[in-house]
């Protein structure tokens, strides 16, 4: 008698186990799921990517071997007006962007083959300059200071433009002062 007793409340036990472990994973399994969706709409309102794919499951960017990459250094420092400011006291400021800038290019991209030698992208360099100051020089002291990164992007997008081609893809400064 002892031992089908004990076989009933282990069964008992056993039957409110499964229960409450249905119960839990519906619980949890919501819960997860609007928490997804909640992580999901702060990254979609903060424009942030969880992902490398895009919409049609395709990479955004592709990742360049550096065995691919060629750099173009713009032969001399950069110094670019940037837009002028009124202070406090009704005096305009003056400031300046100085930079070196390089160019990051894919030597597998068809448009290098035409523009990317040496010598194509030296005889294009006041153009290139040109493009540079005139997205730089639209900027205040602290838009330049603080969306470097935009205008990384925009420099990229008219350069890519003026080339009708994507084989540029990365626009760096170094030795980088603002005043």
């Amino acid at each position: 008698m002892k031992k089908n007793l004990i076989s009933i409340v282990i069964l008992a036990l056993l039957i409110v186990n499964v229960v409450l472990t249905a119960v839990m994973m519906f619980s949890v399994v919501g819960a997860s799921r609007k928490t997804s969706a909640l992580v999901n709409n702060i990254a979609a309102a903060l424009d942030l990517e969880l992902t490398a794919e895009g919409e049609n499951g395709e990479a955004e960017e592709e990742a360049i071997p550096m065995s691919d990459i060629e750099t173009y250094t713009i032969a001399e420092k950069m110094t670019i007006p940037l837009k002028v400011e009124v202070n406090e006291e009704g005096k305009e400021e003056a400031h300046y962007f100085l930079a070196n800038v390089t160019l990051s290019m894919n030597t597998k991209d068809k448009g290098y083959k035409e523009y990317g030698s040496e010598e194509e992208m030296a005889s294009r360099e006041s153009l290139i300059k040109a493009e540079i100051t005139d997205i730089i020089s639209a900027c205040t002291v602290d838009e330049a200071r603080n969306n470097q990164e935009q205008i990384r992007k925009d420099i990229i997008a008219k350069i890519q433009q003026m080339f009708d081609s994507e084989f540029i893809f990365n626009v760096s400064f170094s030795d980088t002062m603002i005043q």
